[in-house]
């Protein structure tokens, strides 16, 4: 006699679910991502917003509490966590007082800026066919950079305009890329040899430029003047960021003329190098100093533009040489842009 075969089959044949044979626990998940339902989702996530909310609000009551009765003896409340206190540490990271590194910054290729025996000239170019709206930046960074003198681009390579600059005593190339019309990359290459970099130039760094805004653009902006401003580095604090910001500051001649009361800040904050440009502006302020008899003098800061941000993508040896030029640095998206506390400079 024939076996009988059961009746619908396997229970995943009959649109069921099959059991669980292997005696595993499946662990449940609150994620709304797993329904299917798009309108279910977003209700099953909206409900969940409320009640993330109700229970920081209820929290935020205890604490009041709490703290209304102990009074004078109540816990100080608790900085906001933000990713600049939360900061992964960095290897690399220095003091701004370390013997090792004051004694590197000595000797490497920027040293006869900073110490004004060198004054930077700095040759200015584009990409082939750049647009006119380019040429806007272009004025800004002028009055921006002093000794700074734009030549076109026409049809040399970057090689063939490093010779060219060398050979007429410029000590910096800045080649500049657009997109769409707005400034988009900004090529800096040291030119100048030095007993640091083995009688050769460099090094190069590339540089993505964003949130670009003209002088014009500026709300409440002045007129910048001839004078040598005041430089401002601030946020480097690791061994990569010291060396990017020596490189933008021996873009300046470091003779500073006090009575232009300009200056030039490079603000590094999350990898993000915000450029700025001001004026010094002192004023006669409403409040009367008991002392004198006179009004009290109050000193405010007169944005001159332009206004961009840097983000530095590669730092390499020498002059322009992206075939055979060795990389000191190289920004990797996918290995170091794992976390968002992990900063480089």
């Amino acid at each position: 006699m024939a076996p009988t075969k059961r009746k619908g089959g396997h229970a995943s044949l009959q649109g069921k679910r099959p059991d669980n044979t292997a005696g595993v626990k499946r662990p449940v998940s609150n994620n709304p991502g797993r329904i299917k339902n798009k309108l279910k989702r977003s209700e099953m996530y909206g409900k969940y917003l409320l009640e993330k909310k109700a229970q920081k609000r209820q929290s935020r009551i205890q604490r009041e509490k709490e703290a209304e009765a102990l009074g004078e003896d109540a816990p100080k409340k608790a900085p906001p966590r933000t990713l600049d206190n939360t900061r992964e540490s960095e290897a690399t990271s220095v003091q701004p007082d370390d013997e090792e590194i004051l004694a590197d910054e000595a000797e490497d290729e920027f040293a006869p800026y900073f110490s004004d025996e060198i004054r930077p000239k700095i040759l200015l170019t584009t990409r082939p066919c750049p647009s006119s709206d380019l040429f806007h930046f272009i004025a800004d960074l002028m009055r921006f950079f002093p000794q700074l003198y734009y030549y076109p681009r026409k049809s040399y390579s970057v090689k063939e305009i490093c010779t060219f600059g060398s050979n007429r005593k410029f000590t910096h190339l800045i080649v500049l890329s657009e997109k769409s019309k707005v400034c988009n990359g900004m090529l800096i290459s040291h030119l100048r040899p030095s007993t640091a970099a083995n009688g050769l130039g460099g090094p190069t760094a590339f540089f993505k430029v964003s949130n670009v805004i003209p002088s014009t653009d500026v709300p409440n902006n002045g007129s910048a003047t001839s004078h040598v401003p005041e430089l401002n580095l601030h946020g480097f604090t690791t061994r990569l960021g010291h060396r990017a910001g020596r490189f933008l500051g021996s873009l300046f001649p470091h003779n500073a003329q006090f009575q232009g009361r300009q200056v030039a800040t490079f603000h590094n904050q999350r990898d993000f190098i915000f450029v700025r440009h001001h004026r010094y502006v002192f004023e006669e302020g409403r409040e009367i100093n008991k002392e004198s008899g006179k009004k009290k003098t109050k000193a405010r800061l007169q944005e001159l533009g332009p206004r961009f941000t840097l983000k530095m993508r590669w730092l390499q040896e020498g002059t322009f040489d992206t075939q055979f030029g060795e990389y000191e640095w190289f920004h990797k998206r996918k290995e170091m842009d794992i976390t968002r506390r992990k900063f480089h400079l």
